[in-house]
């Protein structure tokens, strides 16, 4: 009798497309002039997701929790990528605005997402407040606003996790038990 690995759980799954909103926290974008949520979107689409909605909102915390928990309270809604906000300057207040939502927090998103940016722009990555948690079985991810912070951020860590046939495991793999 052959017994299953418990890194070999997802060798038989197919792809399952996750919703996706994109959120843009900025005092100065709209969305013809916003690179960062377009890249996020285009991303997510060419990876075989499907976008829910992409909108900017100014950098005023109640305007970001209200767009998270409406979209967190969609059952098209899988994953919310926020963009913008996360440095630490006066008018960021993104974390301050998601992290009290959160059910649960990943902290290795963050950790991660500091340890690659290093790599790329040194210690300016000191600067990032990037986040990630669950609100309402919702992924979200909250990133820098820069296109460079956005590309890495989506790339190598949020995209693999949204891919249900990613091995040892997702978290898309595992959505239902959120």
């Amino acid at each position: 009798m052959t017994t299953k690995r418990a890194h070999d759980c997802h060798a038989e799954r197919e792809f399952r497309p996750l919703g996706i909103a994109v959120l843009v926290v900025s005092d100065t974008r709209d969305l013809r002039s916003d690179k960062s949520g377009l890249l996020l979107a285009e991303r997510c689409q060419e990876a075989g997701h499907v976008l829910v909605e992409r909108i900017v909102v100014l950098d005023e915390a109640d305007l970001i929790q209200q767009r998270v928990l409406e979209w967190s309270g969609m059952e098209e809604v899988h994953t919310i990528l926020i963009t913008g906000g996360t440095g630490v300057f006066k008018r960021d207040v993104t974390p301050e605005a998601v992290e009290p939502l959160f059910d649960k927090k990943m902290p290795g998103f963050g950790e991660l997402f500091r340890y690659f940016s290093f790599e790329e722009i040194g210690t300016a990555t000191l600067e990032s407040r990037a986040t990630a948690g669950i609100v309402n079985k919702t992924l979200v991810f909250a990133m820098p606003g820069s296109s460079g912070a956005c590309r890495l951020a989506i790339d190598k860590l949020i995209l693999p996790q949204l891919d249900s046939r990613t091995k040892p495991c997702s978290i898309a793999g595992m959505l239902d038990r959120l």
